[in-house]
């Protein structure tokens, strides 16, 4: 394995070169995600890119709702041997301060969407419960993500309109995680494990919430099987960067969703915490506009382009413009949801940020008993 630039600095983690990660599982990943919003419904951006050292591919993507519509611009590389190389044709992230402040960019390009922005934290990043899952002996899920809230600043444009991004108004959630998460690349042979975990024999519910108010973040994470048993949850207060007061823990998250008719898409929400010394908090959420990232940003694989998948050039750039109609016209992209909300407490707050949505195969607890099965 070459040398890279990242040999000369000490984060060594094994005597390898830097490039060679931990394990030979073709499904490691290294993510960067980033989400904006102007604290109102007029667009919702959100930011991606992975690296995936074991396929040897490099990818991101951008993609804005907009109007009456959700644009995006994508494009994939060869990894190379340069894992601080975090560029892919028109679209880079750029670390300014760990931990602090990171800036993005996409040049100018032929579908209209551009942007210079930067990320400053207003919390510490939060480190959440780390993700682990089977499917028979086989892990299929080992990750570790940390999360935070900020504002940027900037400018982007987008069908012809230019929004100067200022810190006052315009906030939004990142995160970072790594690990190993079966759903990179080209898909693999289901070999035994069609006898283990048949198609649409099961189900997954996920929630994650980072609200943003004033002085603080509410960090929320609901992860349920097909059975509504809990797999991953939390439920923290964490105050701005500069308040001295700890972290508050505030119980065990619960939440109750209103889907609209004929669709899984949520309509409106409400989330309370439940057992010993939980918090009285209930959080209202409206939904404002929401970014579909099965619409072309590679987080589902179509066929064509996913995350990790090869597509057999040096760099492959695209756009892709999907129309936003009425839920029941979206179905189709209508599966893993960024969902841009107004959130209120019942202690008089207002804060926004995104609920990150998806309810994928069964779920008995809302009697989906079957994959297309849909809110009545």
């Amino acid at each position: 394995m070459p040398l890279s630039p990242g040999d000369d600095y000490l984060i060594h983690q094994f005597p390898e070169p830097i490039d060679t990660v931990f394990t030979g599982d073709r499904h490691f990943y290294d993510r960067y995600y980033f989400n904006m919003h102007g604290s109102d419904d007029s667009l919702f951006m959100v930011f991606g890119m992975g690296q995936y050292p074991n396929l040897g591919v490099t990818d991101a993507f951008v993609t804005v709702s907009h109007g009456d519509h959700q644009v995006t611009v994508r494009a994939s590389r060869e990894l190379g041997s340069d894992r601080m190389d975090t560029s892919v044709g028109p679209l880079k992230v750029e670390v300014i301060e760990g931990l602090r402040k990171l800036r993005m960019t996409c040049d100018e390009n032929e579908w209209g969407l551009s942007l210079d922005i930067t990320f400053t934290a207003m919390t510490e990043a939060l480190a959440e419960p780390k993700s682990m899952t089977y499917v028979g002996q086989r892990q299929t899920q080992n990750t570790y993500r940390l999360a935070h809230v900020g504002s940027y600043e900037g400018w982007l444009e987008v069908d012809g309109e230019r929004y100067e991004i200022t810190p006052d108004r315009w906030m939004g959630a990142r995160d970072h995680s790594w690990g190993v998460r079966h759903g990179v690349g080209e898909p693999e042979p289901k070999g035994i494990g069609g006898k283990i975990h048949p198609d649409m024999s099961m189900g997954f519910f996920h929630n994650w919430l980072p609200i943003q108010f004033d002085d603080h973040m509410v960090k929320i994470t609901i992860d349920n099987d097909h059975a509504g048993r809990r797999i991953l949850e939390e439920a923290v207060k964490l105050y701005n960067l500069g308040d001295d007061r700890e972290p508050e823990h505030l119980g065990r998250p619960e939440i109750d969703i209103t889907y609209f008719p004929g669709t899984r898409e949520v309509e409106k929400a409400e989330i309370w915490f439940s057992g010993d010394g939980a918090s009285d908090l209930r959080i209202t959420t409206t939904p404002l506009r929401t970014v579909y990232l099965k619409a072309g940003s590679g987080y589902m694989y179509d066929g064509y382009w996913g995350h990790g998948v090869w597509q057999g050039a040096d760099l492959k750039v695209e756009g892709v413009d999907t129309p936003i109609g009425a839920p029941v016209e979206r179905i189709d992209i209508a599966l893993l949801n960024e969902t841009l909300c107004r959130h209120e407490t019942n202690d008089g707050r207002v804060g926004y940020g995104m609920h990150e949505n998806l309810a994928a195969g069964l779920y008995l607890p809302f009697g989906w008993t079957s994959p297309d099965a849909v809110a009545e």
